[in-house]
């Protein structure tokens, strides 16, 4: 009988408004958002944009291909990023005790069920560089990330989100090194493109800040902090939740 997960390990699907490339023992880009960031016409309007790239693979029975790949990947960061960028929505992770709730859940199991090249917090949305370990999948990793944090922020809220985050998020298959430096440099350099701070190791929720760049290193070799971690349920963070600036 076949395997009914096997799709999240290995293979094309396709799900809502985002489709998804899985290749077991990948790297990935993801992004996810709060809800209600994205308008529903701005939704409609992206989804119609990306149907002539889907089409050729969906009608073929096929996985993507790497240049489909780079234009969806173009498509998102550039469109869909950008409204992101923008703060719309309630962005209740400009708050600093939300904030080090997703930072906490992230490095968390770092080293231990996925290794984390590339990490930021912003106001309404989360990115992140992660290779999956064997047998963790990283639909399994992205639920208990955004289960956790959903439970932990709304103890923190005066009024509860809910849902707290959109249900569908983007992952991006990295293809190779020259893939995977630009989705790490595009990682640490959205908070300085949002305009939220002058340099990436100034932004605190991010893995540029914990590690931040010598005088002799460009913003393409900072080293993201290589993290000790256990087992069992995320720690809860300490801290206020006074909004950022």
């Amino acid at each position: 009988m076949p395997d009914a997960n096997a799709h999240l390990v290995a293979g094309f699907h396709a799900r809502g408004v985002l489709p998804h490339l899985k290749r077991e023992g990948g790297t990935y880009f993801v992004t996810f958002r709060q809800a209600g960031t994205l308008p529903r016409d701005v939704l409609l309007r992206f989804k119609a944009e990306r149907e002539s790239i889907l089409d050729h693979a969906l009608a073929a029975k096929r996985p993507l291909t790497w240049h489909e790949q780079e234009e969806l990947f173009r498509w998102y960061s550039g469109r869909v990023d950008r409204h992101l960028d923008c703060g719309h929505g309630e962005c209740h992770l400009r708050r600093p005790a939300c904030a080090e709730v997703v930072a906490g859940a992230l490095k968390f199991f770092d080293g231990e069920r996925y290794e984390l090249r590339a990490w930021v917090v912003m106001p309404n949305h989360v990115h992140v560089v992660i290779r999956p370990k064997p047998p963790h999948t990283l639909s399994e990793i992205l639920h208990s990330w955004k289960s956790f944090t959903a439970h932990e922020i709304n103890r923190l809220l005066p009024e509860k989100a809910v849902p707290f985050w959109q249900g569908e998020s983007y992952d991006h298959l990295i293809r190779d090194d020259e893939d995977l430096h630009r989705c790490w440099h595009y990682t640490l350099m959205n908070p300085v493109n949002a305009g939220l701070c002058a340099e990436p190791h100034l932004w605190p929720w991010s893995s540029a800040h914990v590690a931040p760049p010598s005088s002799a290193a460009g913003y393409g070799t900072v080293q993201v902090r290589e993290t000790t971690t256990g087992g069992g349920t995320p720690p809860k963070p300490a801290g206020g939740d006074a909004c950022a600036t």
